[in-house]
Order: structure tokens, then C-alpha cells, then sequence
């Protein structure tokens, strides 16, 4: 049996990330920005040495640098953006995605990176031909940041781009059970695609008031009314997000 190495309580219990520490200079807010052009995050040719042709295009609007990712390397260039010492990008603050009028245009999925280190933005863009052979799917970077399991969830939901190895990868703002599709695409009618009729008629045969009352509301009898892969999942002590 191998014994403990004692921690030292001076000494942190994490790394501590001091913003604009190694950045060059004193921190700036940047003014008169161009529209379109401008300087390039350093990350861009740095990702072109690192990943060759799996890095497409960029572009600069307003000072923010967007970058064009192959999808199927999404993940392993996220881990590299977040784990290399020069790039540090600590921070995933969104996972979305953009669908266009434009029926031939692909649909984008979106990722905002930020390095609090060196005061850095980054957006990622993966594109996703809708084509019919293409799946609507990327890798989740869920096993870099654990931030977004949620996020992900967010956008399999409205979109309907499956990230492949989530974790728990369901719909987090609809009910799992919800017929209609997803929201955020364009071919989604304003109405939704049931009539009105059809669609009260699926809310009461859900029962709400089962779950849901202005009384006192058993456990016991919330888990019971709870669909049977929900019930198998809650039953088998599921872990989110660890």
C-alpha cells in the first residue's frame, strides 16, 4: 500500500490563472477597430504549423479572429488549444450553432475559446454540408472542458447536432418525448409542425399535473410517472458532469 504524500497547506490546491500574466505589454482595451481585417490571433498560424489542412479559412470582424476547423478534428484541436503552455485556452464560454436561409450553405456549429492568461478570443467554426450524406454530428469536447455538457445539450436540442461522446447527450430545454423536432432550424415552422389541437392533446396525455402541482409533491410518485429510460438512468445512479 503506497503511502500519501502530505500536502503542503501553503501551497494551492489549483493553478491559479492570472489574466494578461505572459501576455506581452500592459493590457488594452483595442479602439477603432476595423470592420473586416485587422491583426490575426497568433493561435491561427500556430493551428496551421500544428494541424496542416485540417485548418481552413479565417477571417477578422471587429477585432475577433474566427478560425475554420475540419469537423472530425474539432476535439483533438480543442485539447491541444487548451493543454499546449502558449495557447492556454482555459476558458470555453459557448458552443452554438447557425443555420442560413440559404439552403445550400452549411450549417455552422460554433465555438467561443478564451485564454484568460493571455487575454485572448477565439471562435472555432465547423461546417456541416446539408447534403443528406453528411451526419449532423462532432465530436463533443466535453472530455476537454466539462463546461459543455450543458452547452452541447443546448445545441442537440435546437439543432439536432449530435456531439459524439457526450456523456448524456439529451434535450435540456424540451422534454425528452418532444415530437416536433428542433426549434432553431429554419425548415421548423413558427407554429410548430403539429396543429394546436394535436399539440394539447400530446401535453395532456403527458400528465403534467402528475409532476407538477401547487401541493405537496411525493418523490415517490414523481420517479413512478418518470419514462422507463429515465427511471433506468436516475435508478442507476447517473453522473453528470464529473
Amino acid at each position: 500500500m503506497s503511502t500519501p504524500i502530505p500536502h503542503d497547506p501553503a501551497a494551492p490546491l489549483f493553478d491559479i490563472v492570472v489574466a494578461g500574466h505572459g501576455a506581452p505589454g500592459q493590457p488594452t482595451t483595442p479602439k477603432q477597430l476595423p470592420h473586416k481585417g485587422g491583426a490575426v490571433n497568433p493561435s491561427v498560424d500556430a493551428l496551421r504549423a500544428r494541424f496542416g489542412s485540417a485548418i481552413g479559412r479565417h477571417e477578422v470582424v471587429w477585432g475577433e479572429t474566427t478560425v475554420y476547423v475540419e469537423r472530425t478534428k474539432v476535439a483533438e484541436v480543442c485539447a491541444w488549444l487548451q493543454s499546449d503552455a502558449a495557447q492556454s485556452y482555459e476558458y470555453l464560454s459557448d458552443v452554438t450553432a447557425v443555420e442560413y436561409r440559404d439552403h445550400v450553405r452549411a450549417i455552422e456549429v460554433v465555438w467561443h475559446l478564451r485564454s484568460i492568461k493571455f487575454r485572448r478570443f477565439l471562435r472555432l467554426k465547423a461546417e456541416l454540408p446539408k447534403d443528406g450524406k453528411t451526419p449532423l454530428e462532432v465530436p463533443s469536447v466535453w472530455p476537454v472542458w466539462k463546461g459543455a455538457d450543458w452547452l452541447e445539450r443546448e445545441c442537440f436540442d435546437m439543432f439536432g447536432i449530435t456531439f459524439t461522446g457526450h456523456p448524456d447527450l439529451r434535450r435540456i430545454l424540451l422534454w425528452e418525448q418532444y415530437k416536433e423536432g428542433h426549434p432553431l432550424r429554419k425548415d421548423f415552422p413558427l407554429r410548430g409542425r403539429f396543429s394546436r389541437a394535436e399539440q394539447l392533446k400530446n401535453a395532456l396525455a403527458a400528465d403534467p399535473e402528475a409532476r407538477y402541482s401547487m401541493e405537496e409533491l411525493s418523490v415517490v410518485e414523481a420517479f413512478a410517472s418518470l419514462p422507463a429510460d429515465m427511471r433506468q438512468r436516475l435508478g442507476g445512479g447517473e453522473k453528470v458532469g464529473e
